[in-house]
């Protein structure tokens, strides 16, 4: 296995549209590392140029200390599993496994001591082996793409959204089945998707894109706790964190956050905490955004974090029960949010509540920089 490293990576295509910007990212050996972020956002790109199948514009890419800009793409040792299977449809499920090594002229024994232990670990049968890719289910053909990057043993594995096509239950079962794959085989393995539920489950690190640009790179936890700006914060997170524009004033000894809106005048007040009115001393009188993820919001009656100086007036507008939880959507008079709360609180749409935040988890953005306030 083998250490990627992108230094300054960037492509522009014709017409001056930049898809990467000055990508800098150090992927470790035997790594899993997912880059993550909307459509369009430049994270497909980026596997493309470490693959070799988009040039880049500038800077390096090394894979195992070698510079490979200018290497043929099969020449890099690495092995691309695609979203749409990519499968020969002629060929039988072995076939389409073993073909790449025939073009290599491997032995024929070893080429079928590799497929058959390829099937073995994704749990693909011999009665499926001789079965071509139309009788196959969508997770079936991936197992078998992911067969097929194995029995090459290449230096790494490269995934573009490969669950993409699945349905949602064979989703969860196949990113487990990754996951261990992972650990199994103990490679390094990069891995693009748009799904965050994906990145958090299944990566070391995280790196999150947008317009080209990484935004942020880190462990799972490190990034939903500590998001470095509001593009992340917002990203990262089924329900999304909430956001409230607002100003720091000083009163009553201390700092608070006041909600506002554009020609709205005010609305709630809410005590900073101490921890976090240090960072904000610099800011009273300024605008900032305050950011609380769904479950640091909660009825103040049910709250165990419930301070009375730090709840804000609500009524819920739509009501979502998901069975281990329910979301409740509310809204402020200025600003709509959602609170993810125990199953066995009971809330009617239209109803007004009283709702705490934990202050302990708040966020701060610059209103300007959208940068975090540290």
């Amino acid at each position: 296995m083998a250490k990627v490293l992108l230094e300054n990576v960037s492509k522009v295509y014709a017409g001056g549209v930049k898809a990467v910007d000055d990508a800098t990212l150090e992927i470790g050996d035997q790594e899993f590392v997912v880059l993550v972020g909307p459509s369009g956002c430049g994270k497909s790109t980026t596997l493309r140029m470490v693959a070799g199948l988009e040039e880049i514009s500038s800077g390096n890419i090394f894979i195992d200390g070698k510079r490979v800009n200018d290497v043929p793409p099969k020449d890099r040792d690495i092995a691309m599993v695609f979203q749409n299977y990519a499968l020969y449809p002629h060929m039988t499920v072995y076939k389409n496994m073993a073909f790449g090594l025939m073009l290599r002229k491997y032995p024929k024994n070893e080429i079928d001591q590799r497929v058959r232990k390829a099937a073995q670990i994704l749990g693909i049968t011999d009665e499926q082996l001789q079965r071509k890719p139309k009788a196959l289910s969508g997770g079936q053909r991936q197992r078998v793409a992911v067969g097929r990057a194995i029995v090459r043993k290449p230096k790494a594995f490269l995934f573009d959204e490969p669950l993409s096509n699945l349905d949602a239950k064979m989703r969860v079962q196949m990113r487990a089945e990754i996951s261990k794959l992972h650990d199994r085989l103990k490679s390094t393995m990069i891995y693009v998707t748009h799904d965050q539920v994906e990145a958090m489950t299944m990566g070391d690190r995280i790196v999150v894109m947008k317009d080209g640009v990484i935004q942020q790179v880190a462990e799972p936890l490190g990034l939903y706790d500590n998001p470095r700006n509001m593009f992340v914060a917002g990203f990262i997170g089924s329900p999304p964190m909430n956001f409230f524009k607002g100003a720091i004033e000083q009163r009553q000894g201390g700092l608070w956050f006041v909600e506002q809106a554009p020609g709205d005048g005010k609305g709630f007040a809410i005590r900073v905490n101490d921890d976090m009115a240090k960072k904000l001393a610099g800011y009273v009188g300024k605008p900032v955004v305050f950011g609380s993820r769904p479950e640091d919001i909660n009825d103040k009656q049910h709250a165990a974090f419930a301070e009375p100086d730090q709840t804000a007036a609500a009524t819920v507008e739509v009501v979502e029960p998901m069975g281990a939880e329910i979301y409740l959507y509310l809204n402020t008079g200025r600003h709509s949010f959602v609170a993810r709360v125990n199953p066995h609180q009971k809330a009617d749409v239209g109803q007004k509540l009283d709702m705490a935040f934990d202050m302990r988890k708040s966020h701060f953005f610059d209103s300007q920089t959208e940068q975090v306030i540290v």
